[in-house]
């Protein structure tokens, strides 16, 4: 096990921009129908991208992370979030139907095996998978490590965690709260996120992902004004259910589960300044991973877009061509 500060310069990490060779909905069940995508190689070595959030969705730069001329690259949108159907849909939707989910996806397009990257939630949920599929994951690149612990969770939306570093967003975002909900933040927003007053509904998501948006990345940068999107709401609503529900997964799952990916190759690629996911995550699960690298980046925080985090995931990716 190592660690390595170092990162490929950001200098055009990202390979170029192209455009999925096949698309379409696939149906599983429970009125869900998810968006799925593939492009880069059609006859390459099949790699598959799970998004943040939960509730993110993807966009054409994640294709971009990995080598389009040896990787068939697979993206695909959770339930309920991107341009899956219903949107916004919480019923039916949690982290054991979203790892039946990509085993569904995986037997539909014929793959025995695939790289997973996934950053964030997108981590956890890779974990998730692999450790439930251990012989269909070839490897995986995780960026910001989180694995859904009740202290990862408290860390975000319990006051003394990232509030003491962002006092003043903190504030705007308990604000529309009263006091004496204020003891858990998380379920008093789950409640206005699944009430019936639709204006209290959209303010509700729209301050809940101003919060997180103030954490993403190492320097400031612009916050949008106005109201709502309909990808904030997802967002909104889909995180606030699941981390409400402990992600639907027992306290420290995957790391309890940890040894059965025990043999899978893995880089973790962790901003030292990563405020949503804390480097002790990363940390902690490449001490108990014993096939995984861990490349801490010395000047970026949590986002894809922070440039030695987006060097430091297509460099991992390049180097996963020879698995």
């Amino acid at each position: 096990m190592s660690v390595d500060e170092s990162a490929r310069q950001p200098a055009s990490a990202l390979y170029p921009p192209l455009e999925p060779f096949a698309s379409g909905h696939l149906d599983v069940g429970e009125g869900h129908r998810l968006y799925w995508e593939a492009s880069g190689n059609p006859d390459g070595r099949p790699a598959l991208f799970l998004h943040g959030g939960p509730g993110g969705g993807c966009h054409g730069d994640h294709r971009r992370l990995f080598d389009p001329a040896v990787y068939k690259i697979v993206l695909f949108d959770q339930r309920g979030c991107g341009r899956s159907l219903p949107h916004s849909e919480l019923q039916a939707n949690d982290t054991g139907r979203l790892v039946a989910d990509i085993e569904a996806l995986r037997a539909m397009l014929d793959v025995d095996d695939w790289l997973l990257l996934g950053g964030s939630w997108g981590a956890a949920l890779a974990l998730a998978y692999a450790q439930a599929h251990p012989r269909r994951v070839r490897g995986l690149v995780l960026r910001g490590a989180f694995a859904a612990r009740r202290c990862e969770i408290d860390w975000l939306y319990k006051d003394g965690g990232a509030s003491a570093l962002f006092p003043e967003a903190w504030e705007r975002f308990v604000a529309p709260v009263p006091p004496a909900e204020r003891d858990d933040i998380v379920a008093a927003y789950h409640r206005r996120l699944i009430g019936a007053d639709i204006a209290g509904r959209m303010e509700a998501a729209r301050t809940w992902c101003a919060w997180e948006s103030e954490l993403l990345t190492l320097r400031p940068r612009w916050r949008r004004a106005g109201a709502a999107s309909a990808a904030e709401i997802a967002l909104a609503r889909i995180e606030a259910q699941y981390f409400v529900n402990d992600s639907f997964l027992a306290e420290g799952q995957l790391f309890a589960d940890a040894h059965l990916i025990a043999h899978t190759p893995g880089v973790i690629v962790q901003g030292r300044y990563d405020v949503v996911t804390p480097a002790r995550t990363a940390h902690a699960l490449h001490r108990i991973w014993p096939a995984s690298q861990l490349r801490v980046v010395p000047d970026a925080g949590h986002a894809t877009s922070e440039p030695g985090i987006c060097a430091g995931l297509v460099a991992a990716t390049d180097e996963m061509r020879a698995l």
